[in-house]
């Protein structure tokens, strides 16, 4: 491995660890907030980081990424607009699940799971789907059987995590909408605008349950930040998690086989458990991290196409 694919890996790692240790974030900052007032705070930051990226950016680029005629400024916006949509309806319906009481690190493997949903949903775009997906799905299931299901109370699944799986079919969609606008557009400017689109739709929920409709409840919500319990996870969630992680995953991306950049990130959500048990001093069952190492081992298997690398000539 050459210096740069080493360079890039690492900052791959780092992102897979700030998106880790963001579902901790989420959990106590929720607590401390509401999770609707949250995530609206972490967007509104997140927009505002990458404000300055995309100044350097251009500054760099000399302006090649900026749209330039009214159908680029168009597709730019109704992308952004409709990644906002989705990124809001997955980010609040992940942020319930957490304040309903799925653990940290549960949620991380729960929320991986779209890894597995986006190629089956391409199917309906007409986009194939290899055979090692579908083994990964019925090993998933066997994973998300010992994750959810309580035996001890008639095999019934938490409410909080059937919430968390929801959100990740939701983050699947929203990935398919990237998937799309992404190549027509600057990544980072696409980024910036879901971010503020998902905090504005964010804004509303959060008047309404976190203030109780009350405008003075401004007050309660300042002197709740001012508190460290909320505004460091608050200000973790939306600058690193979302400005800085996005950013070093572009970087890390560039020149990297996209296997191995998506086997990379997917740690993402060994790093939520491991978070979750050092600082939230979660505890998972023997039977939950069971569950854990067969969904990531169903997510590692998904990202590789084992056909491409039987076609790849061999070395003489």
């Amino acid at each position: 491995m050459n210096t740069r694919r080493l360079r890039n890996s690492i900052f791959l790692v780092i992102t897979a660890a700030i998106w880790g240790f963001a579902f901790v974030a989420q959990s106590v900052g929720g607590d401390a907030v509401g999770p609707f007032l949250f995530n609206f705070l972490r967007f509104v930051i997140g927009s505002i980081v990458l404000i300055p990226v995309i100044l350097v950016k251009d500054t760099i680029t000399h302006g090649k990424d900026k749209p330039i005629s009214k159908k680029d400024y168009k597709t730019l916006i109704i992308g952004g607009i409709l990644c906002g949509l989705s990124l809001c309806v997955a980010s609040n319906l992940q942020q319930l699940g957490i304040n309903m009481g799925t653990p940290a690190g549960k949620a991380g493997f729960l929320t991986a799971c779209y890894i597995l949903i986006v190629p089956i949903l391409g199917i309906f775009f007409k986009k194939k789907c290899p055979i090692t997906v579908w083994i990964g799905v019925v090993i998933t299931l066997a994973g998300l059987f010992l994750l959810c299901i309580n035996p001890k109370e008639g095999f019934s699944i938490n409410a909080s995590d059937l919430v968390t799986l929801a959100c990740a079919f939701c983050f699947s969609i929203q990935i398919m909408i990237i998937d799309k606008y992404s190549p027509l557009v600057d990544g980072v400017r696409l980024s910036c605008l879901q971010f503020a689109v998902a905090g504005v739709i964010s804004a509303i929920p959060s008047f309404i349950f976190d203030m109780k409709a009350d405008i003075s409840q401004i007050n309660t919500v300042i002197s709740a930040l001012s508190h460290k319990e909320a505004i460091i996870p608050v200000l973790y969630a939306g600058i690193m998690s979302c400005g800085v992680a996005y950013t070093l995953q572009i970087v890390g991306q560039n020149g990297l086989n996209p296997t191995i950049a998506c086997l990379i990130m997917s740690l993402e959500s060994v790093f939520s458990v491991i978070g979750g048990w050092i600082i939230l001093h979660e505890a998972l069952s023997s039977r939950e991290l069971i569950g854990c190492v067969l969904v990531f081992v169903a997510i590692c298997l998904a990202q590789i196409d084992f056909e491409n690398i039987k076609k790849r000539p061999k070395k003489s």
